[in-house]
């Protein structure tokens, strides 16, 4: 019988007391800021927060709890944002929406830093990790350092599986490739990020999840994807169910696999019975094959909805894998 798990990919809404609180902290220490040292204040609301939203997640019933990514600020390149031989310079656009990062420029060896593995470590109840994957976080990034597009994503995903390797007592990584389907891979290109991306998966002994979203991957992409040393890929059916149900059925998918069945950018909020809906639809299309694990989760990341619309769909998540039997 099939494992249904409840879980999101992180980078979640700051609650609204925090987003006011470190608002008024960063607004008088900029100077610690930009040298990368945080106040005790600065540390100390985020704790709070992250315990938080660590709690909530339980509250809702989740299988697959995370510890949110509240620092994460620059969304996906924040593990390059926070590296030391790595320079934040202007304000860019992430992907093709109104959030924005700071450019990461690496100007220096990506080095182990073990940031997210501490974040983790400070979180009791985490079970799931979230990272960008290789591919991802390269493409957000600026290389001013390895002189070469292979060489610099090889070196993103030896630093990325060093940080990951860091990572204790979680059952779930999930690697986040929205650039797979936003500039996806070009000839050669495509077995380079696959083989990236096995690089971070075999540095775990955690089940890791390839989760993709903003649409479907192209065919070659994903039919090299489906090479990476990974436990399941994941899927955007809010965005294009039709393509990522085409790539399943034409090029098989792992054993067990993630759908993204909750809008994470949409304030409506679906109810479980729609969710669940959802699910089986998939089960019902891929009828040849009986996955082991399906991670029920949202499409995107979190971090674009109201806080009481997010804590509504982690409910409506969680409720909806009560009423799934595949």
């Amino acid at each position: 019988m099939t494992e249904v798990l409840a879980t999101t990919p992180g980078l979640f809404p700051l609650p609204d007391w925090a987003k006011d609180e470190l608002s008024h902290l960063k607004g008088h220490q900029k100077d610690d800021l930009i040298s990368g040292d945080e106040s005790d204040d600065i540390v100390d609301a985020y704790a709070t927060a992250r315990e938080e939203v660590v709690d909530r997640q339980l509250e809702a019933g989740l299988d697959r709890v995370g510890e949110g990514q509240l620092r994460w600020d620059d969304m996906l390149a924040h593990p390059l944002c926070a590296h030391d031989n790595v320079d934040t310079r202007g304000i860019v656009r992430y992907y093709d929406n109104n959030n924005f990062y700071r450019e990461p420029v690496v100007e220096g060896d990506l080095t182990f830093d073990g940031d997210v593995a501490d974040e983790i470590a400070s979180a009791p109840d985490v079970n799931q990790a979230v990272l960008p994957g290789p591919y991802s976080l390269a493409d957000l990034a600026t290389d001013e350092h390895y002189g070469d597009e292979a060489a610099f994503l090889d070196a993103v995903a030896e630093f990325l599986a060093d940080e990951a390797d860091a990572i204790e007592g979680v059952e779930t990584l999930f690697l986040l490739e929205p650039s797979l389907v936003e500039n996806a891979p070009e000839e050669g290109e495509d077995e380079r990020a696959s083989e990236a991306i096995d690089t971070v998966a075999n540095a775990v002994d955690t089940d890791v999840v390839v989760h993709t979203y903003w649409g479907a991957i192209p065919e070659k992409p994903y039919a090299h994807l489906m090479d990476a040393d990974v436990d399941a890929i994941g899927f955007d059916f809010v965005s294009d169910h039709e393509t990522n149900i085409y790539n399943i059925q034409e090029y098989g998918t792992k054993d067990s696999i993630a759908l993204g069945v909750v809008d994470g950018q949409n304030t409506l909020v679906e109810p479980p019975e729609d969710i669940a809906e959802r699910i089986e639809w998939v089960d019902d299309n891929v009828p040849a094959q009986a996955f082991d694990t399906v991670y029920a989760t949202s499409n995107t990341e979190l971090f674009y909805l109201p806080q009481n619309k997010f804590e509504a769909k982690l409910d409506a998540l969680a409720d909806a894998t009560e009423e799934v039997s595949l």
